[in-house]
């Protein structure tokens, strides 16, 4: 299926913290476009349980695999959209995978990790717009113990406000993107329509490259 006109952009991110609502809202997006989303298999990393009860131990490991399945998902989608010319959403950036090891590994194992990831990333493509939502400490907290995720639910909030302020440095530049700062601190696109359309309708118009702070 063709993707919607109201939408123009073929490539779209969506990104954020821990909790913030990024896989809930790039389905809604994709659904609209017509595509099926790219979604981030956390699930079938087999390190990330262990690195949250034990982080010094298992934060290489848990980085190693994600990078592996984000290059290989990434890869896969970037050929079928050349392939069939259909848009692109996903819940996730390929630098999200530097970014999380700059916060976790030490030096040594970071600069191994980015020989890797250098090779990885050459080619990879800068999305059209890319959206990091910003709901805010209070709702983000109420978002990851409502998705009731059992090795979240003690995670250090110093943790997220290192992740958090990592985004603010990775993202204050458009590097060829359209970059939206949206707070999403006063919605709840995923438990209520009207919410979810005012997000959308933000989402949709038509930016030159460069950041943008913006609100529903």
């Amino acid at each position: 299926m063709a993707s919607s006109p109201s939408i123009p952009y073929r490539h779209i991110v969506i990104e954020g913290g821990i909790g913030a609502g990024k896989s809930t809202l790039a389905k809604a997006l994709a659904e609209r476009m017509g595509v099926a989303p790219v979604l981030e298999p956390f699930a079938d990393n087999p390190f990330l349980e262990q690195f949250y009860s034990d982080p010094e131990r298992y934060a290489f490991p848990v980085e190693l695999s994600f990078l592996a399945q984000r290059y290989k998902q990434l890869k896969a989608a970037i050929t079928a959209r050349n392939l069939f010319r259909d848009a692109l959403v996903a819940d996730y950036v390929f630098a999200k995978s530097d970014l999380f090891a700059k916060i976790t590994l030490p030096k040594t194992e970071y600069a191994l990790f980015r020989n890797l990831y250098d090779v990885m990333a050459d080619g990879m493509p800068a999305p059209e717009l890319l959206v990091y939502l910003r709901p805010g400490p209070d709702r983000q907290r109420a978002q990851i113990k409502a998705r009731g995720r059992s090795y979240e639910q003690d995670i250090d909030f110093a943790y997220l406000e290192k992740i958090e302020k990592a985004y603010e440095g990775q993202f204050r530049h458009a590097r060829g993107s359209r970059v939206l700062w949206l707070d999403t601190s006063g919605v709840d696109f995923a438990g209520n329509a009207e919410d979810l359309d005012r997000v959308i309708e933000v989402v949709r118009q038509p930016r030159k490259v460069g950041i943008h702070k913006v609100s529903p």
